[in-house]
């Protein structure tokens, strides 16, 4: 009888034995070996936005002021003329067009000078301007430009070499001006690296002979 509780009892003992040592093996305390929560994996960085950089504002380039002679000023074309007294016609309209230049009223035949130095690029006769002169500075710079003449001075021609307040031509009337009101068209141009006699910035002449 002893003898067969002993069994029963090494029985259940090594059955108890059994489950503790299942149980220590799922938890790891058998082997040493423990589970580790893993950290949850890092917030990805926001996408990087460069701040925009302003684009400088562009500004218009500003045309250097002009000085053709000693005085920093044009020579008056037509002699004993009070610029102060004049009225710039330069923005006025013409044909639907802007003027871009000085009407100087005077009696038919009154002489027209050079407003400074420079050689005579081109003698022309146009629709518009009638018999014309377009004088260079001698920098090349700038253009001189005289319509509606009447006639020019005798021996008047291309490459010819003018001082200032030398005559080159006469007030007159030709082309679209009207013979009832005879007057000097002057203009002045800025050249551009052309060189060229027809093309050029306006500049409004008046206040260039203040």
């Amino acid at each position: 009888m002893r003898a067969r509780m002993a069994a029963v009892f090494a029985l259940g003992f090594a059955a108890g034995m059994a489950v503790l040592a299942a149980a220590l093996w799922s938890t790891g305390h058998l082997t040493g070996y423990r589970k580790v929560a893993m950290a949850a994996p890092a917030t990805p960085p926001a996408t990087f936005t460069p701040t925009a950089i302003p684009t400088p504002a562009v500004t218009e380039p500003v045309l250097p002021e002009l000085h053709v002679n000693n005085a920093g000023t044009l020579a008056m074309p037509i002699a004993n003329i009070d610029p102060r007294k004049l009225e710039s016609t330069f923005h006025q309209s013409r044909g639907g067009r802007e003027h871009g230049a000085l009407d100087i009223m005077a009696p038919r035949g009154t002489p027209v000078m050079a407003v400074a130095e420079g050689n005579v690029v081109k003698l022309f006769t146009s629709k518009q301007g009638g018999l014309t002169v377009y004088q260079f500075d001698d920098s090349r710079s700038w253009c001189y430009y005289y319509a509606h003449l009447d006639r020019y001075r005798e021996g008047l021609k291309e490459g010819v070499l003018l001082r200032k307040g030398e005559v080159l031509g006469y007030v007159g009337s030709t082309g679209d001006a009207s013979p009832d009101f005879p007057h000097l068209h002057f203009a002045v141009f800025r050249l551009g690296p052309e060189k060229v006699w027809w093309k050029g910035t306006p500049i409004d002449p008046l206040p260039l002979f203040k």
